[in-house]
């Protein structure tokens, strides 16, 4: 929880950063208290690297940080992290010394955003399953994006803690005889088959030219127009909305099949007894199909502890906001 400040009023400097967008934001902190000023997004590969990005939000912006705290995607060491989805490395000292900043922190994205959880009220939350009344306990966080981030927040018995994993990069696992032909279709495409290949948005791209290809058709053009315009996975998913292929609605069924499998593996792996939330930009564009029962099942079916994952809490988070108010409370904290 955010501590005091001694008084003085500060410039907190977060930062979101992703594999497809850079989203960044001011706040003011007052005490505990935090008010968002000003705030962008820009494209990440429009830019040679961060720093430039960062210059750029400072010049618009017309505000001095004190602080900054960025969530990154991919693993932080030692205040350093190269990105999974983009050619950029980060450094903590670095832009502390280059932008003049009395503190700077690195966090990976999933962690900063564990760090909001406190902070969100039932209006920033899409309640998928209510669990147990008395659910207590770990939390877990399962995010789908340009890539996959998994976290995880340890209930001490006093305090949350939350920390970083790199739990998109393990090996995927079929459950049924359609996911292991998935499975052999995209390991003839090379390289090892992971859960973030499959929960993302280029993970719906493959999983649609894996119906494509099981069916015997071309892609059709308004399929090749979206891959030329770098976003094939929305076009998938207006299709099935309108139901107008029904290869993409066989992807968005398989996709959410996976999404509630992996959500229910990670509730394993973290015995998140107090709740699984779903961040990213994906959950909330699918919350109908989220609520479907073909989520759930997948989430609920993990036999022999089907008893257990039903007395758990399942939601999407949909504060637009919530990972950069996660890296501003980190900003407050660690800088005491």
């Amino acid at each position: 929880m955010p501590g005091k400040t001694r008084g003085r009023t500060l410039h907190l400097l977060a930062g979101d950063v992703g594999g497809t967008n850079v989203r960044l934001a001011f706040y003011e902190a007052d005490g505990a208290t935090l008010s968002l000023l000003f705030e962008r997004s820009y494209a990440s590969r429009e830019h040679r690297g961060l720093d430039e990005i960062l210059a750029r939000f400072l010049d618009e912006s017309l505000f001095r940080a004190d602080r900054l705290c960025l969530g990154v995607a991919g693993p932080v060491r030692d205040g350093r992290c190269r990105l999974t989805n983009l050619p950029w490395t980060v450094d903590a000292r670095e832009l502390a010394a280059r932008f003049r900043l009395r503190g700077a922190w690195l966090l990976n994205d999933l962690e900063a955003l564990a760090h909001a959880l406190p902070a969100l009220g039932s209006r920033d939350l899409a309640v998928l399953t209510p669990g147990a009344e008395d659910a207590r306990g770990n939390l877990a966080l399962i995010a789908a994006g340009t890539g996959l981030g998994e976290a995880g927040v340890h209930w001490d018995g006093s305090v949350w803690r939350p920390f970083a994993t790199e739990g998109g990069h393990a090996s995927f696992a079929p459950e049924s005889e359609l996911e292991i032909e998935l499975l052999r279709f995209l390991r003839k495409r090379g390289s090892r088959v992971t859960w973030e290949r499959l929960l993302s948005g280029p993970g719906i791209a493959a999983i649609y030219e894996f119906f494509l290809a099981r069916a015997g058709l071309p892609a059709p053009d308004w399929y090749a127009a979206a891959r030329e315009e770098g976003d094939p996975a929305a076009a998938i998913t207006q299709a099935a909305s309108g139901e107008r292929s029904h290869e993409a609605l066989a992807t968005l069924d398989l996709f959410v099949r996976l999404y509630g499998a992996e959500a229910g593996n990670l509730a394993l792996r973290m015995m998140a007894t107090g709740g699984v939330f779903l961040g990213g930009g994906i959950a909330p564009k699918l919350l109908g199909r989220l609520a479907s029962s073909t989520f759930l099942e997948a989430f609920h079916g993990r036999e022999p502890m089907r008893d257990l994952l039903e007395r758990i809490p399942v939601r999407v988070i949909l504060h637009r906001n919530a990972a950069l108010l996660g890296a501003a409370r980190w900003a407050l904290v660690a800088g005491g």
